[in-house]
């Protein structure tokens, strides 16, 4: 793709500065670099000392990286966020009655909008859900859904994260940290705050306690523990949310309660907010070799004593070839048309999709079904000969496994480099809370950036970095 085709959030695509970014540009112009540079510097330091970590595994040994923190905001318009809001509150109300249905009566099954095998044949869909209605009726406690840009008003989503979102403990560091370095950028623009997402998420999750709750409803965190790669990202919401944080092996079924060790004693949980996967939540009900979960914790969660956020089961609805009919989706349980687009998406175990993907393999970017994390994915524009080869090979063995989609123009911001302003590709992963209460969406959200020039892959994982988000207030 030319350069000219990309839109920049900044320059637009005819070098003519956005409002958005005006205050900004006359700040930066004022600016000495080399005060700059000293600043990016003390940004990583502060990162450093933070602990803001993750871990990369699939080498030899995992290790430990700090995610690289870019000091340029991206900022977005008041208007434009307003816009994204009812596109994304129609979305994750969908997603919600989505998964309602597919658990119990599976209208949309019936009315031919999408296949049974697309359920039946998928391995995120747990039996043990069937006829199961989670405390309030929320399935999707905490959402993220992945968009990406690629004009001024066209925005896609490339992704929806509906198990066990992550990155929102970056979003609140992000702004944390620009705040205490460029306090008089703050006072130039009218930026919405995200500071409070701790005490919306800790209201969030206690407004869908159970009904046998009795009191103030208790919320835990529970985590694999120290090894998994977002383990700073659980121990921080614990604590900026005032609850403890939880392991299995804290935790057992007293009483028809799941209740957690405390030097007084076993002290019951009403909502656990857990970033464990399915699989591992429940060695008497699902793996049983799991040494993450708590045995029996299904079977308090039926019978209606704990809330489990996200629900078990929600897995499906961030499914890429479930993604694939999330525009049939939206329209089935909202009467209205997706006001957020999908990327066009081909399935690869439709013949004829398969056929036209592996003719054009060098054009698609092709991902997994269940892939996360930019790992498993084919990027044919930046790929080599024997690269392409090899993923054929895989894909013609096992296409019910991908998905393939074009190469999108997707937007670039400006980053921080030696030489100045520079830009590169983005993509926005807002946070999303639901609750009995309502959707309560935090403006702004994570933004990844893809660091390398020309470079359209943003995960951490793989190179990317991350920046704060700004929403304006107009």
């Amino acid at each position: 793709m030319s350069e000219d085709q990309i839109f920049d959030e900044m320059w637009g695509r005819d070098d003519t500065l956005r409002t958005p970014y005006t205050e900004f540009q006359g700040w930066f112009q004022d600016e000495d670099l080399k005060r700059l540079r000293a600043k990016q510097r003390e940004a990583e330091e502060v990162f450093r000392l933070t602990g803001i970590t993750f871990n990369v595994y699939g080498r030899a040994e995992a290790e430990e990286r700090l995610i690289p923190f870019d000091i340029i905001p991206r900022i977005i318009s008041g208007r434009e966020w307003q816009k994204l809001c009812k596109g994304i509150e129609q979305r994750v109300r969908a997603i919600n009655a989505f998964l309602y249905d597919i658990y119990n009566r599976q209208e949309i099954i019936k009315a031919g909008r999408l296949p049974q095998e697309m359920i039946a044949r998928n391995e995120a869909f747990l039996p043990q859900m069937i006829g199961m209605m989670p405390p309030g009726g929320i399935y999707t406690h905490i959402v993220g859904i992945d968009l990406v840009r690629t004009g001024p008003d066209q925005f896609y989503v490339l992704e929806d994260n509906a198990r066990t979102p992550s990155g929102v403990s970056y979003m609140l560091e992000n702004r944390e940290t620009m705040l205490q370095m460029f306090p008089e950028l703050f006072s130039r623009n009218r930026v919405q705050p995200v500071q409070n997402y701790p005490a919306n998420l800790r209201r969030s999750l206690a407004a869908c306690a159970p009904n046998r709750c009795e009191g103030g409803p208790t919320v835990a965190v529970l985590t694999p523990g120290i090894y998994n790669s977002a383990y700073f990202e659980h121990a921080f919401l614990a604590d900026q949310m005032g609850v403890e944080l939880v392991e299995g092996h804290d935790l057992r079924v007293v009483d028809g309660k799941v209740a957690m060790r405390t030097t007084e004693g076993y002290k019951a949980i009403d909502v656990l907010y857990r970033r464990v996967d399915d699989d591992f939540l429940d060695p008497l009900n699902f793996n049983p070799e799991s040494a993450l979960g708590i045995p029996g914790i299904m079977d308090v969660y039926r019978s209606g004593g704990i809330t489990i956020a996200n629900a078990p089961g929600t897995g499906i609805a961030d499914d890429k070839a479930i993604y694939s009919y999330m525009p049939d989706i939206v329209e089935f349980y909202t009467g209205e048309k997706a006001i957020l687009e999908n990327v066009p998406t081909w399935r690869c175990s439709d013949p004829d999709s398969l056929a036209y993907v592996l003719d054009n393999l060098s054009e698609l970017v092709v991902k997994e079904v269940h892939g996360s994390g930019g790992y498993g994915m084919l990027i044919g524009p930046t790929s080599s000969k024997k690269e392409i080869a090899e993923f054929r090979k895989k894909l013609m063995s096992k296409p019910g496994n991908y998905i393939a989609q074009p190469t999108l123009s997707l937007s670039t911001v400006p980053i921080f480099t030696k030489a100045g302003l520079a830009p590169r590709h983005v993509d926005l992963r807002p946070f999303v809370l639901c609750s009995p209460e309502g959707i309560n969406i935090t403006p702004g959200g994570l933004t990844r950036v893809a660091l390398k020039k020309g470079s359209l892959v943003v995960n951490s994982s793989q190179g990317g970095g991350t920046k704060d988000t700004w929403v304006l207030e107009d």
